[in-house]
């Protein structure tokens, strides 16, 4: 199929390049024409091992010969053993799997409201969720709420200063990003993580923190929260947990009610034997030497690029002026990069980005800033 007809035959949903990718390998992707691009993008922090890691590429072709999909009337021990781990890296929870980050906000805002028996959300201004219309609703972004409303009724948003002013009685949740993804890359700091886990304590709501974004390492840490001090009830995944194939997760704290039972929600996809047997070798693979490497890479954009902020490699880069003509110089220059608003540049390479590769990279981006 070319080019031309892929475009005539696509749902104009997204503002692409116009460029289609074929292959990849580590940190690096190739086009149709046989063009190579370093990757700083990953998916959208979703590439955490590189593309075609051999972990989770062995994994999946593994299963794929075993066994494809049984639904969720039955167990299978991917599913099985993913939850273990996951359980085992939070501490001790219980899982819910899906498909993606919207669906795990979804399952989420359902948990609060049937543990608790209340309606209210609190999430932050600039916030982002999904697009779901759940996940729409508790979006702190007016621009994407607005064309799909009336949403879902009891979302309020805050600042992280007046968060004490919208937690009350009938908050069922308060839910955070660690690191604010969409809404330009705005770490939280530990004193407003801290007061919203007291905030909902004194109230009896449930702290969720959406970690899509934030984690399987991307911050420097397995969860971001590890590195902020604070632990929620809850908190959801996706994105990077199987290294590009489709999965999401709910996790639930074990000292957190499990309100779910049979028929309150499902996921006919959901703990895909392949997708979690991928997601198994992802979390074989972070272990504390990569953890450091992320970190000592984030320092090492942070020194040499200015007005740089963000957590691990979930960073942004500040510029003066629109990011729309920078993106589209560094695509023709062989570099992809991301956006987290009008005048913001995304960094969510993988995981993996050698030193080298962090050079290169730094050496083209401050030629083009």
């Amino acid at each position: 199929m070319t080019q031309t007809l892929s475009h005539l035959n696509l749902l104009p949903t997204y503002a692409r390049q116009d460029v289609t990718f074929v292959e990849g390998d580590g940190s690096w992707l190739v086009d149709s024409s046989g063009k190579r691009y370093l990757d700083l993008l990953g998916g959208i922090a979703v590439v955490g091992l590189g593309h075609r890691h051999a972990a989770p590429l062995r994994a999946a072709h593994e299963q794929l010969d075993r066994l494809w999909h049984t639904s969720n009337l039955y167990f299978t021990e991917p599913m099985l053993e993913l939850a273990s781990t996951l359980s085992d890296r939070l501490g001790g929870a219980d899982a819910f799997f899906c498909n993606s980050g919207a669906e795990a906000i979804e399952a989420a805002l359902k948990w609060a409201r049937k543990a608790t028996g209340r309606a209210g959300f609190v999430a932050l201004e600039g916030s982002f969720h999904g697009r779901t219309m759940g996940a729409l609703s508790v979006t702190g972004q007016p621009a994407k709420r607005a064309p799909f409303e009336p949403l879902l009724p009891g979302a309020v948003f805050a600042t992280p200063e007046t968060l004490a002013e919208h937690v009350g009685p009938d908050t069922a949740a308060i839910l955070l990003e660690p690191v604010q993804g969409e809404g330009g890359v705005h770490p939280l700091s530990p004193e407003t993580l801290s007061e919203a886990r007291a905030l909902a304590d004194s109230v009896g709501a449930l702290l969720i923190f959406d970690e899509v974004q934030t984690g399987v390492g991307r911050c420097g840490s397995f969860f971001a929260w590890e590195r902020l001090g604070v632990k929620p009830d809850a908190l959801t995944l996706a994105k990077g947990l199987a290294n590009g194939l489709p999965i999401g997760a709910l996790l639930v704290g074990h000292d957190a009610p499990t309100a779910f039972e049979p028929g309150d929600h499902a996921s006919t996809f959901g703990g895909n034997p392949v997708a979690c047997a991928a997601a198994c070798a992802v979390l074989d693979t972070i272990d504390d030497d990569l953890l450091a490497h992320v970190r000592e890479l984030s320092d090492r954009f942070a020194a040499a690029l200015p007005n740089t902020r963000g957590l691990g490699l979930l960073l942004a880069v500040e510029v003066d002026g629109p990011v729309a003509p920078i993106v589209e110089s560094a695509l023709a220059r062989g570099l992809v990069l991301g956006t987290a608003g009008p005048t913001t540049l995304r960094l969510t390479p993988p995981l993996t980005l050698s030193a080298d590769e962090a050079d290169l990279a730094i050496t083209t981006l401050i030629e083009l800033l």
